[in-house]
């Protein structure tokens, strides 16, 4: 996550940590062939500003691997501002609540494979899943996976769904509600929040039949103490 210019990591959305400079860890990712790259500023919308277009130039300029930016999207011509700048995605998520109207005008324009609806939920002391927006700052009323539905309706391309209770806790992933999302939608669900080891994206994947898992503690801290070491662990598939 991108916040004051940095890289930060939290916990359930909380106590970020400065993981140091995203140019820096952009080079590890790059020299160790990651698949593909999600920034996430999680200021912009809060400052009601819009996208870092300096830092995304910046970013294509070290990245040689597709990436997704989301932070401050508001607007079709923000979308494209963020394209043109070198993102391959853009990643909408306080407007798929706000402007879901957003994610549709957006698609017809720069095509569905260029939108990720980002989905932040957690569950209330009724059990009640709520999607949350403003970087898990404001609860709504939406059911996550009705948004789901809804966000592929609209013609989002890709959906990553996070839950902000796992998210940073290393607890894995929340497989049931990922299940629930993959079978009601045909496009594909990225799943995020509480990844700690490879065996929890192979679950991820095979359990709950995600196309792909985002991870960030994984690839950010080393050991119980959680020291900074920016790294990308030997993913067994791509030696068979």
């Amino acid at each position: 996550m991108i916040k004051s210019g940095g890289l930060w990591k939290g916990i359930q959305f909380r106590k970020h940590k400065y993981v140091g400079d995203p140019q820096n860890a952009l080079r590890v990712f790059s020299e160790k062939m990651v698949d593909e790259l999600v920034m996430l500023d999680i200021e912009a919308t809060q400052e009601n500003r819009g996208p870092d277009i300096d830092l995304i130039k910046r970013v294509a300029n070290e990245c040689y691997m597709p990436f997704a930016f989301g932070g401050g999207v508001k607007t079709v011509e923000d979308v494209g501002r963020v394209l043109r700048s070198g993102a391959e995605k853009v990643v909408i998520g306080t407007a798929t609540v706000e402007n879901p109207a957003l994610i549709e005008q957006s698609a017809n324009v720069y095509g569905r494979q260029s939108i990720v609806a980002s989905i932040d939920y957690k569950q209330d002391l009724l059990g009640r899943k709520r999607v949350y927006i403003y970087s898990g700052k404001k609860r709504t009323k939406m059911d996550p996976l009705a948004l789901a539905v809804e966000m592929e309706q609209r013609g989002a391309g890709e959906i990553l769904v996070t839950s902000i209770m796992n998210e940073g806790s290393g607890k894995g992933l929340d497989i049931e509600f990922l299940k629930s999302v993959t079978q009601k939608v045909e496009i594909p669900v990225i799943g995020s929040g509480g990844v700690a080891t490879i065996e929890d994206i192979v679950e991820g994947i095979e359990k709950s039949e995600l196309s792909a898992v985002a991870v960030g503690s994984l690839v950010t801290f080393s050991g119980p103490h959680r020291s900074v070491l920016i790294n990308y662990p030997t993913m067994p598939w791509l030696e068979e």
